[in-house]
């Protein structure tokens, strides 16, 4: 066998990539925990040992557990008007409480990669008061993921992490100046997968 069939063979049979805990080197399975970096956005993949230790309730570390439910919210509240006052661009969004900038901030999808929207506080108050679960989202590790697009009207309450998987797929779909069917399957398949996935709030 040549040397380059032999490379081949070997490229072809070798393992994919072993994932361990970010933390303590553990190897992982292949669905596992993740945490969070408040300061810095990043996401870290941990064992569930990990994982404990920056449980929601504990809040003077430097890291917080991401939770793994997705709470679909069948009945919740918004009018067009009111979606419309917050002046995103695109209908795929997500909201959540940043205790490193002490405020709601919001991302859109983009194909340059998650884009931050200024969110008005008071408009956030109203779509709050309309809509009270949205007081029992953790801060910095559960969003509101908003899907309006194609006349969708869906929204979750989602592991920050799932989130910033949306944001990832379109990334790597998106092609051209709309998307491309690639891309609008791959955001159908996510909801739909998303949906199967959640529990009613």
């Amino acid at each position: 066998m040549s040397t380059g069939l032999a490379s081949l063979k070997r490229f072809i049979e070798r393992p994919p990539p072993v994932e361990i805990c970010e933390l303590c080197s553990t190897r992982l399975a292949e669905q596992h925990e993740h945490v969070i970096q408040p300061r810095t956005r990043r996401i870290l993949c941990a064992c569930t040992a990990c994982a404990i230790l920056f449980d929601s309730g504990t809040t003077r570390t430097e890291y917080r557990r991401i939770p793994r439910d997705i709470r679909y919210l069948g009945d919740f509240q918004i009018d067009d008007g009111l979606w419309n006052s917050l002046m995103i661009p695109i209908g795929l969004v997500f909201f959540f409480f940043s205790s490193a900038a002490n405020r709601i901030v919001a991302f859109y999808p983009s194909p340059a990669g998650a884009t931050e929207a200024e969110v008005d506080p008071e408009l956030w108050g109203e779509i709050v008061e309309l809509n009270p679960v949205l007081r029992k989202m953790i801060p910095d590790t559960e969003a509101l993921l908003a899907n309006r697009v194609q006349n969708q009207r869906e929204y979750y309450i989602a592991p920050i992490d799932e989130c910033y998987r949306l944001t990832g797929l379109i990334r790597k779909h998106w092609s051209g100046f709309s998307g491309g069917s690639e891309a609008w399957d791959a955001i159908r398949d996510y909801f739909a997968g998303l949906k199967k996935r959640s529990a009613h709030a």
